[in-house]
């Protein structure tokens, strides 16, 4: 599912203009965005959390060049579903 049918479902389902949705979904992600950026977490209460992840200092190895390299440590956001998330994919998500 791409953006983009997010949008048109959620036009069908509540008759908004299509411009009004994407408006509010691309506000929501910034304002997502901002929020990591700055340090922040957002918990969504029943869909999960973004977080930020830290990842401690390790080293590499440059294949190509045979030498290791440092990888400092550093933030990276993610995203954690909620546990009721979590058991509705479980039990209704075919195993493939």
């Amino acid at each position: 599912m791409t953006k983009a049918d997010i949008v048109a479902n959620i036009s069908d389902k509540l008759g908004m203009e299509k411009a009004d949705v994407q408006a509010t979904i691309e506000t929501f992600m910034e304002e997502v965005k901002n929020s990591l950026e700055s340090g922040d977490n957002v918990y969504l209460r029943g869909f999960g959390s973004f977080i930020i992840k830290t990842r401690a200092e390790k080293t590499g190895r440059n294949i190509s060049k045979n030498t290791t390299i440092k990888i400092p440590a550093h933030n990276i956001p993610a995203f954690k579903p909620a546990k009721v998330f979590v058991e509705g994919v479980k039990t209704n998500v075919e195993v493939k």
